[in-house]
């Protein structure tokens, strides 16, 4: 058994997919991989999200220490920004891989 943030996996691919798993997760990631963006960056990289999603799926990654959220306020307006933590960092060839693949399946199928 693998423990992470009070959850517990049965191996260590079911922990990484649990962090990083589902729909939008790995998208953040890899938007984030080049440099911190902003909220309204980041829904004009993923327009088919909704922003509950966006905002939940932010949130669920900040908590586990994946991303950090930056609340700039030294002046009006406010001004927030998503970027990856050291140990989201680690996770950059895990979405480049991921990346890759699908530009594979799209691209190469047809030689199989």
């Amino acid at each position: 058994m693998y423990k992470f943030k009070g959850k517990e996996y049965p191996c260590c691919a079911s922990l990484t997919m649990g962090v990083i798993g589902g729909k939008w997760k790995t998208v953040i990631l890899y938007h984030l991989i080049t440099g911190p963006l902003r909220y309204n960056q980041l829904r004009k990289e993923m327009p088919m999200v909704t922003e509950r999603t966006l905002s939940l799926q932010l949130k669920t990654l900040e908590a586990d220490g994946i991303i950090k959220r930056t609340v700039y306020t030294s002046k009006p307006p406010l001004k927030v920004e998503y970027s990856l933590t050291n140990l989201g960092k680690t996770l950059i060839p895990v979405v480049k891989s991921i990346a890759d693949w699908g530009v594979f399946v799209v691209e190469g199928t047809e030689k199989f």
